[in-house]
């Protein structure tokens, strides 16, 4: 059963990943004209994006931290 979820989900977020690729074109393009008028607003769009980047990552670590001390505390009790 667990296979058959993690299928779904991995299709599931194949097709989502491939409606936003749409967006980057433009993003890149508005960026580009930034940087070539000697703009630094490039440099900002960047630290948004590893921002916003880092979120789910930390969001996966703390469920899997609070998942881990669960765990380990139903087993020592």
């Amino acid at each position: 059963m667990i296979k058959i979820k993690l299928f779904f989900l991995v299709i599931l977020m194949t097709c989502f990943n491939s409606i936003s690729i749409g967006q980057c074109a433009m993003c890149k393009a508005v960026v580009e004209a930034n940087v070539a008028s000697g703009d630094t607003k490039a440099a900002g769009l960047n630290d948004g994006i590893l921002f916003l980047m880092s979120m789910p990552y930390i969001a996966v670590f703390l469920f899997a931290l609070f998942f881990y001390l669960q765990k380990r505390k139903m087993q020592t009790a």
